[in-house]
């Protein structure tokens, strides 16, 4: 709670004559706020939230309550594009050609029609995201229709906000036979992995949770005005 003060996220405490803090019901629902919205785990940086509890200790809760909602418009668009990225992976799942390219590329043509750096093909390469094939004649990797279809999918889960790693076991699953259920195998990770787990992990989960944290913020941000409305004056030492 010191550090809350020290950091600008509760309004001004008054001591008493024996020099004690004196917190009144406004600090403690500033401190649930300041608790609900900077806490781990949360979307992108977060100097949106910090400048959102500086705005509710300075007393200006109606601007609290507009970058509370900007927060929640942001992890809405980051949830539509997670949805989307799944349909794509399942629309690639279910057989659909995803690229119409007839001719093989090399490495290099492909970063330019896929707008990835040669880097990035390697390293999904490298960590068993795709196998390439080689020209039997020069040894170059060789990208058909069908790699492509492959990167399309990394590529959008990866820039949608999934781990590498999360993406693997998906692809694991899906050499393995498995056509169905992939945003599962994508979102719940097995159990033996939850100590090892990071947020991307399990990506929209994440985003379904964050989504209801917002709506929380929200919520105590309107108790807060409702609290204030009643009695302007709600300072009464605890």
């Amino acid at each position: 709670i010191r550090l809350y003060e020290t950091w600008g996220y509760l309004t001004e405490v008054p001591r008493g004559s024996n020099g004690y803090r004196q917190y009144s019901a406004r600090h403690v629902e500033q401190a649930r706020l300041v608790h609900l919205t900077l806490r781990w785990p949360y979307l992108g940086d977060k100097s949106l939230l910090i400048q959102l509890v500086r705005s509710a200790a300075s007393g200006d809760l109606g601007m609290a309550m507009e970058l509370a909602y900007q927060y929640l418009a942001r992890v809405r668009m980051e949830k539509t594009s997670a949805e989307a990225a799944l349909e794509f992976l399942e629309r690639w799942a279910a057989g659909y050609r995803m690229d119409s390219s007839p001719q093989k590329m090399h490495i290099r043509q492909t970063a330019r029609r896929l707008n990835v750096t040669v880097d990035m093909l390697r390293n999904w390469e490298r960590n068993r995201l795709i196998r390439v094939p080689r020209d039997p004649e020069n040894g170059y990797r060789l990208y058909s229709s069908v790699e492509f279809g492959r990167l399309r999918v990394i590529r959008m889960l990866a820039q949608s906000g999934y781990s590498q790693m999360a993406i693997l076991r998906m692809l694991q699953a899906f050499d393995a036979g498995q056509a169905d259920g992939l945003r599962e195998a994508l979102n719940l990770p097995p159990e033996e992995d939850a100590e090892i787990q990071i947020i991307a992990d399990r990506w929209l989960a994440s985003l379904v949770e964050l989504e209801e944290r917002a709506q929380a913020i929200i919520r105590q941000i309107g108790h807060m005005i409702d609290m204030d409305s009643q009695d302007p004056q709600a300072s009464a030492s605890l």
